[in-house]
């Protein structure tokens, strides 16, 4: 049974990135075992990519130091497959479709299926091409989660009544990275996701504290956050387990008291 519905069973969903490799693959896996830990609810690994276009320079540069570390798909594999060993959170990859193409499609959702991933983020696939790979993931039960972005009412329709797993809403146009101010009308783009799915909607893009995650979680399933925790990574490296803890705790308890 795929997962990604248990991480919003119990409340708001908050939603963890990690680009797998940085600082290390074994400390990847350290550092999604602190957030389950916390209450971290579903865990994006990010397969390093050398052009991540819908990244801000904090995942870029995350990205740059797994590549330069030697992290390969094949080792991601091996590390999710370990990960998955030690717990039953949701995890789902996110990519860019460069590296899922160059694997071999069916090779990949194979492999997903053999690692225990349960969905798969492609940024720069876009809905009229996703058809490239949703039969051979679903075949091997991986959920291809649609990305919404602050576009027309009738492609928000679109996406959202073909939607499966949840629905990564993006809180602003650009790339992803840290906001003061979120001005996007969530609310007005969650009506109209409501009114044509039941798939849960969570937000992400510019989200990194409390205050913010409990604003968006008045009127999301669920809450994205990468770069924040990236920031942490780059601060302290190999260190960074207990800062990550804490940090993924304040942002669930904040989810909790809503």
């Amino acid at each position: 049974m795929n997962r990604i519905g248990k991480a919003f069973e119990n409340g708001k969903a908050f939603i963890g990135f990690l680009t797998a490799g940085d600082p290390s693959l074994e400390k990847t896996e350290e550092f999604a075992l602190e957030m389950v830990r916390a209450g971290c609810d579903l865990i994006e690994l990010g397969i390093p990519f050398s052009d991540p276009i819908a990244e801000g320079p904090v995942i870029q540069q995350a990205d740059l130091r797994s590549l330069s570390a030697g992290t390969t798909t094949d080792k991601v594999f091996q590390m999710a497959a370990d990960l998955r060993s030690k717990t039953e959170i949701p995890l789902v990859f996110m990519t860019y479709y460069n590296p899922v193409f160059s694997y071999g499609n069916e090779r990949f959702f194979a492999r997903c299926k053999e690692s225990g991933m349960d969905g798969i983020i492609v940024p720069d696939l876009p809905f009229e091409e996703k058809g490239e790979i949703t039969e051979i993931a679903a075949k091997n039960g991986v959920k291809v989660i649609s990305m919404i972005a602050p576009t027309s009412q009738e492609r928000i329709r679109m996406i959202a009544k073909e939607s499966e797993g949840f629905l990564y809403v993006v809180s602003s146009l650009g790339v992803t990275g840290v906001r003061t101010e979120i001005e996007t009308d969530l609310d007005s783009i969650l009506k109209i996701v409501r009114e044509n799915t039941d798939t849960p909607a969570a937000v992400g893009f510019g989200i990194s504290t409390p205050e913010q995650a409990a604003k968006i979680g008045q009127i999301a399933d669920g809450v994205i956050v990468g770069s924040a925790i990236e920031k942490l990574i780059a601060k302290d490296g190999p260190e960074a387990g207990k800062e990550i803890y804490a940090y993924v705790k304040s942002m669930k308890d904040a989810l909790k008291r809503i």
